[in-house]
């Protein structure tokens, strides 16, 4: 899934390529995708890009005054194109969901693998009138996220750290990756309760995701849109490298899978060198 560090990548890519681009078709080939109707996507027609924004992983198109807004998902991904096929694209099995087209021959696709179709695109007079950009809590590295109020919102927080890191409602942005890398940084255990923390564990944390959210939005700035996701991939340090030698320490990087997700950690740099329950692959083992 791209996270906070992809979409910001994104929308400098964008930002850098839109230029005074005007949107000249927007075309729909996964029904499913379009998730408003009013304004329709005939409104976008003509319009200038003024700006493109980030909102959590919530890529924002302002197109002078109405937004088209796009949440990639899990499977998600935008495809820029130098110069778009002809004609329009044909409904089918592939992984297509909508085509943006410009009024200069250039565009771009929205794709998404996998039979989960959870792709959206949103076009509304305000973000806000998106329900997921509406319930976002503070961006991670806005100036204004400052270690008090960090420890603030982990206040009275009864879950594990790796559930609360990735709320959506609580911070915006980090998912099952990036999670995975800022708790691997601090050397803490995805299991740790948020409300438990000291205040030098908070203090480590909050360090941990900055530096780690900050460093991957570095790594990504300049890429070219279609190597963003393997420019993500060769960064990560333990998330999707389960059986692997951790880089800080060597112990084998070790999995905790749950019913559709999984998370990875270093034992020696993380649990005290104690494997974290499995109850999935215990149930398995019985």
């Amino acid at each position: 899934m791209p996270e906070l560090p992809e979409v910001e990548a994104l929308r400098g890519f964008l930002t850098e390529h839109l230029g005074d681009a005007r949107i000249a078709r927007v075309l729909p080939v996964a029904i499913s995708v379009l998730k408003t109707y009013d304004p329709p996507l005939s409104a976008l027609e003509g319009r200038p890009v003024t700006a493109v924004a980030r909102h959590g992983k919530f890529l924002d198109l302002d197109l002078d005054g109405l937004h088209f807004i796009t949440h990639l998902a899990r499977a998600g991904w935008l495809q820029w194109k130098d110069r778009l096929p002809d004609g329009p694209p044909k409904p089918g099995k592939g992984p297509l969901a909508l085509r943006v087209a410009l009024d200069d021959g250039r565009g771009f696709d929205l794709t998404e693998a996998g039979t989960q179709k959870r792709l959206a695109v949103y076009v509304v007079h305000d973000p806000q009138e998106v329900p997921g950009i509406a319930r976002l809590g503070p961006d991670p590295l806005a100036e204004s996220f400052d270690e008090a109020a960090f420890a603030a919102l982990l206040k009275g927080e009864r879950r594990r750290i790796k559930g609360a890191l990735r709320d959506q409602s609580l911070i915006a942005g980090i998912g099952n990756a990036y999670s995975d890398e800022i708790l691997h940084v601090a050397r803490m255990s995805p299991y740790k309760i948020a409300d438990k923390l000291t205040a030098d564990e908070l203090h480590t944390l909050y360090e941990a995701m900055h530096s780690t959210l900050a460093e991957a939005v570095e790594r990504s700035q300049g890429v070219a849109a279609g190597r963003l996701k393997s420019e993500k991939k060769s960064g990560l340090r333990v998330h999707g490298r389960t059986g692997e030698a951790c880089p800080v320490c060597g112990d084998t990087i070790r999995e905790v899978s749950f019913h559709d997700s999984s998370l990875q950690y270093c034992p020696t740099c993380q649990t005290g060198g104690k494997p974290l329950a499995d109850r999935r692959m215990s149930r398995l083992l019985k």
